[in-house]
């Protein structure tokens, strides 16, 4: 109860206070490629339930088309201010319409596309027994995850190195959950975004 009360107060706060930056990235993305100002990529939630996680449109109107659900950091698909906007983390000032929908939290598990989510065995599908997050564990330990992925083998790379990592720091978050957990990674992860992206950890 206290998660959610949280998740609808904080998000509201912040969709207000972010509606110049809205304003403004609309016009940046428009005046930059065609398309759409937002993009909403396929994602599964608590108990298996797919939504749309709402973004800034950051890639070509034609993305989808020519490559992976995920991306690197030179990779070409991705617009001059798509890169920006990924670069400072505001492409994902969206998802707080996700969060005072109920779709995601503030703190959670990442979520994952359904292509990836179908390669889980049964440990790692508990992660979907809790709502996911727009941030967690696993991405204060991976706070810039593009510029560790190459074009080579950028699928299995990230399917058989980086995301096993991730979720077992998820099932961690799971086990250990407690609302002052949920501060302190919020606290951190604005730490990471004010001092830069940061270093990833991966091993």
């Amino acid at each position: 109860m206290l998660k959610r009360v949280f998740d609808i107060l904080a998000s509201l706060i912040g969709l207000i206070i972010c509606i110049p930056v809205f304003i403004i990235v609309a016009i940046l993305i428009k005046s930059d490629s065609k398309g759409s100002v937002f993009y909403g990529g396929s994602r599964v939630g608590i108990k298996g339930k797919k939504f749309k996680l709402c973004k800034f449109r950051t890639m070509k109107p034609d993305a989808s088309k020519k490559g992976p659900a995920i991306t690197y950091s030179d990779d070409p698909r991705i617009t001059k201010i798509g890169k920006l906007l990924r670069s400072t983390k505001i492409d994902e000032l969206p998802q707080l319409l996700n969060v005072l929908k109920g779709e995601i939290s503030f703190v959670g598990p990442r979520p994952e596309s359904p292509f990836y989510v179908e390669k889980y065995n049964a440990e790692q599908l508990k992660v979907l027994n809790v709502k996911p997050g727009i941030t967690g564990l696993a991405q204060l330990k991976f706070p810039a995850e593009e510029s560790i992925l190459k074009e080579e083998n950028l699928q299995d790379d990230y399917l058989y190195n980086i995301l096993p990592q991730k979720l077992v720091l998820d099932m961690e978050y799971i086990k250990n959950y407690s609302f002052i957990l949920d501060l302190k990674i919020l606290f951190q992860t604005l730490s990471i975004l004010l001092k830069g992206r940061g270093q990833n950890k991966a091993k």
